[in-house]
């Protein structure tokens, strides 16, 4: 097993309480990278300016900057000639059967193949409303961080809840510096962001494994279909 990338042992320290989470599967993990890894990774984290797209509406407001500048709905393949060695190489760590096999067996789950690899980051005033994507069970969603000096309290993290009510938070991760929280997608699986009160910057990576098949295409729920979209929070 490649180590040098990934903390595996801290990673499946986890398991036991992914495994066991209530109301829906998920875990939040610290030092998930090797040190020295990892800070390559920070030091080379894309800065947040105009090659970022600005998502803000009704439910959100978020940065977001796609892998060779793709389209949302398309990963692209091969390098990204704008980003470190270290971040070509994880993405590319990140598409093989290793780390996929590894996951797998973390959340019991059929997941094969990368299908979103996406910086996803957050300014003061950004937030996102608790929602439930719910495309399916073979979908698990890893939230990867990149900020120190963040305190306890501090909203930015991606937090879980029992239902679409910000006052209905199970977990909300504080620790930022070299974390991952993660979930398995589910009728029950909501998830957001508190609102950002302090000049700060949160950095994050946004990376969706999924359960694929060359004949049928992707296991979730596309999400611009009616079944998708029936379950989006009614605000």
């Amino acid at each position: 097993m490649n180590n040098s990338i990934i903390n595996w042992d801290n990673v499946f320290s986890q398991k036991d309480f992914f495994m066991n989470a209530k109301p829906f599967k998920f875990a939040f993990i610290e030092n998930v990278f090797q040190k020295d890894f990892y800070e390559k990774l920070y030091k080379t984290y894309p800065k947040l300016d105009d090659s970022w797209t600005n998502f803000s509406n009704f439910s959100k407001s978020q940065l977001a900057k796609y892998w060779g500048d793709s389209e949302p709905e398309k990963l692209s393949d091969g390098e990204d000639s704008s980003l470190s060695a270290e971040w070509n190489k994880f993405k590319l760590y990140v598409e093989s059967e290793e780390f996929l096999s590894n996951f797998r067996n973390l959340t019991g789950t059929k997941v094969n193949k990368l299908k979103n690899f996406s910086f996803m980051s957050y300014r003061k005033g950004g937030f996102q409303l608790p929602h439930i994507h719910n495309v399916g069970p073979n979908t698990v969603i890893l939230m990867l961080y990149f900020s120190k000096g963040w305190e306890d309290g501090d909203a930015g993290g991606t937090y879980m809840a029992s239902d679409v009510d910000e006052s209905k938070i199970i977990f909300e991760p504080y620790n930022l510096d070299n974390t991952l929280a993660l979930f398995q997608d589910s009728p029950k699986a909501a998830h957001g962001v508190r609102i950002i009160t302090k000049d700060v910057e949160r950095r994050g990576l946004q990376i969706y494994l999924e359960k694929y098949n060359d004949e049928k295409g992707w296991s979730g729920v596309d999400p611009r279909s009616e079944a998708f979209t029936s379950n989006l929070p009614e605000i």
